[in-house]
């Protein structure tokens, strides 16, 4: 039977429902009660480990091989943005958003634009989004700690995703947060081993090569720790656990 949007399974997975949960919990379950949200794959930047810079403009491109618990020798590159500690769930996206249907493309967009717009402007005067455009020109997010804590919501991960932003890179997370980041597909939530937060600035040029768990400030020079993803990088790099499971064969493909 082909899979629906109604679908309810228990998916035997990784231990990625916290970015702290040791490695040695492999029979862990989830249940889920909903498909993935993104309308279309996460394009990713693919290149080798130390490869030199690539351009802002350059094309993205994603592939997906057998599931397995090895980290993609995934690079990332462009500009980032960056904010404090404590940047609660109504901070990304508020409430009053929620009742858009990330599934319908349009409203999908919608929800993008309005990521992060419950920021403070007298604390960040540069706007995540500007003025007029639906996306954001800043595709790496650099946090503090206890990024995403507050309401649980799934579209907060699906927002910064829709907005163009293909990884968060934190001090630390809320865990719900990191659970719905992985699920959805939609950013990698990495964690720094520094406070990064306070060695870059908003538009600072950086690459995060995720195969050797560094982030490289271009503009300033430097490079920082990132801790393992671990067995979450996979199922992210799938596109979310749903996808995931599909390619596993954990349950049926969605019918053409």
């Amino acid at each position: 039977m082909a899979a629906s949007s109604s679908i309810r399974t228990y998916i035997p997975t990784p231990p990625f429902l916290s970015p702290h949960t040791p490695q040695s919990s492999l029979s862990s379950s989830l249940k889920l009660t909903s498909p993935q949200f993104s309308p279309t794959s996460k394009p990713l930047l693919l290149s080798s480990p130390l490869s030199p810079p690539l351009p802002l403009s350059a094309a993205t491109t994603s592939s997906f091989s057998t599931p397995s618990p090895n980290t993609p020798t995934t690079t990332f590159h462009g500009l980032c943005y960056v904010v404090g500690d404590n940047i609660d769930t109504d901070q990304i996206i508020p409430a009053e958003y929620l009742t858009l249907v990330p599934s319908n493309p349009d409203e999908y967009k919608k929800l993008g634009s309005h990521a992060l717009i419950g920021l403070p402007a007298a604390e960040y005067p540069t706007r995540f989004i500007a003025p007029d455009e639906t996306t954001s020109k800043y595709s790496i997010l650099i946090a503090g700690d206890n990024f995403g804590c507050g309401s649980s919501r799934e579209h907060a991960p699906v927002a910064l995703g829709a907005a163009g932003v293909v990884a968060v890179v934190a001090e630390s997370y809320a865990r719900i947060f990191f659970r719905n980041s992985v699920a959805t597909g939609e950013v990698y939530p990495l964690e720094s081993e520094v406070r990064v937060c306070e060695a870059c600035r908003t538009g600072d040029v950086v690459t995060i090569e995720l195969g050797l768990g560094r982030l490289i400030n271009h503009t300033t020079g430097k490079d920082y720790g990132l801790k393992p993803i671990g067995d979450a990088g996979p199922v992210i790099e799938a596109g979310g656990i749903f996808a995931y499971a599909r390619k596993a064969g954990m349950i049926p493909s969605l019918a053409a």
